[in-house]
């Protein structure tokens, strides 16, 4: 027995040894509950880890904690919801923490476009949802045939099955038998492959699904191909749905990229920064010209989740809406976006970097390649960064100091000099 009076489960044998009993995501089984990687608080811009280490956190923690670890008007907003109402749910029903979260994330998207909320738990299976939605709201309009759903090459949307099949990086989903029979990708570059497509296959096509900037790689998609988006729609009668999951609440310097948009999204998709990390949520923020199609057939979407707009999510949502205001996080995250192309410039000019994309606080260093070897000599010095495809990202947390990036830049030359030997 603890001191609390629960009985403490034991470790599960293996054989001669004892198995570690959490199976961590996207490493070996070797490399689990290494001290290194084994955190145990956070505070700030900063991680603590089980081998006595602070380590300056430039991923935001993976890319949600936009307003940085431990913020107490957020803790204390999910404090008072679970002794108020541990939990609620939608399914066949509501609650007030739901439809007032609901009505906040109108109003940051556009009330005049927007008119309704669909929670869910990540933004994976966000993903998942709005391929349902898309092909459901096609068939309401009398066109069974729509059930395509194109992505971009390089994009992340998820590992669910849905989102899996619709991530345009090869991330083993054969190995997987994940469907992808009516997903196809086309290119971020431009609009060519993606009018060519429409071309061949637009009558079968439900939804375009677009990452302002691609998860993985951090490339913003061009400006030609945004700029095509509402003719194309116009001629094919597609949906169009941002998945701003990665730079929604803040994170490219604007409450949502897609608000820069000359066309506006039929659907919007956010999660990773909604409730600062704290809760498992997603939303689902859907026009009124697609909630009048399902109110019209007064049809039923086929989709809940147990815990999706539970009341701590609600609260922590409605906590980091008010947070992100009083902080001013976009103004914040402008002015480090200057900062970021001070230390990408100077960065440039090792001879490990070829460059540099991205924007706002989500970046990326193109590297000549050992972007392995450059995080793991990163976390040995103290900073926590991610691997992409063919660079090291960088999405600090829109609060960032001054000092941050000083000692961001500090430890970034010393992992590439370490690498390059």
């Amino acid at each position: 027995m603890t001191g609390s009076g629960l009985v403490r489960p034991a470790p599960v044998a293996a054989g001669k040894r004892t198995r570690y009993p959490v199976w961590e995501s996207l490493i070996p089984p070797s490399q689990y509950g290494s001290p290194e990687r084994h955190a145990v608080g956070a505070r700030g811009t900063r991680v603590r880890f089980a081998d006595g280490r602070w380590a300056l956190c430039a991923t935001s923690g993976l890319w949600n904690v936009n307003l940085g670890y431990g913020n107490q008007a957020i803790a204390d907003a999910v404090a008072r919801s679970l002794a108020e109402a541990s939990y609620l749910t939608l399914f066949r029903g509501g609650h007030s923490l739901a439809v007032r979260a609901a009505r906040a994330l109108l109003e940051l998207c556009g009330p005049d476009h927007f008119g309704r909320v669909l929670f869910s738990t990540s933004g994976g299976a966000a993903n998942d949802v709005v391929m349902k939605l898309v092909r459901h709201h096609q068939a309401l309009l009398g066109d069974e045939r729509r059930r395509v759903v194109v992505g971009l090459r390089g994009s992340y949307h998820g590992l669910t099955y849905g989102s899996f099949g619709l991530t345009g990086e090869d991330l083993g989903q054969r190995t997987y038998g994940v469907d992808q029979r009516a997903v196809r990708h086309v290119s971020h570059e431009d609009e060519t492959e993606l009018a060519a497509l429409l071309a061949r296959e637009g009558h079968r096509i439900a939804a375009v699904v677009l990452e302002p900037v691609l998860g993985s790689g951090a490339h913003p998609v061009s400006p030609r191909l945004i700029a095509a988006l509402g003719p194309l729609r116009e001629r094919h009668g597609f949906l169009l749905v941002a998945d701003e999951v990665a730079t929604g609440f803040g994170r490219t310097g604007e409450l949502f990229a897609s608000q820069s948009w000359p066309v506006r999204p039929d659907v919007l998709i956010t999660s990773k920064g909604l409730t600062n990390g704290t809760c498992a949520a997603s939303a689902i923020v859907v026009s009124h010209d697609v909630c009048e199609v399902f109110e019209r057939a007064d049809s039923v979407l086929v989709h809940g989740e147990t815990q999706a707009g539970s009341p701590s999510s609600c609260a922590a949502v409605l906590a980091t809406i008010e947070e992100l205001a009083r902080l001013d996080g976009c103004a914040k995250a402008r002015e480090n976006s200057v900062r970021l192309d001070g230390l990408l410039d100077r960065l440039s000019a090792h001879p490990l970097v070829r460059g540099h994309r991205g924007t706002g606080c989500f970046r990326a260093i193109e590297l000549t390649g050992r972007s392995a070897e450059v995080v793991a000599a990163a976390r040995a010095a103290g900073l926590i960064v991610q691997p992409g495809p063919d660079c090291v990202q960088l999405v600090p947390a829109l609060t960032y100091t001054a000092e941050d990036f000083e000692e961001l830049e500090t430890l970034l030359i010393r992992a590439l000099d370490e690498v390059a030997g």
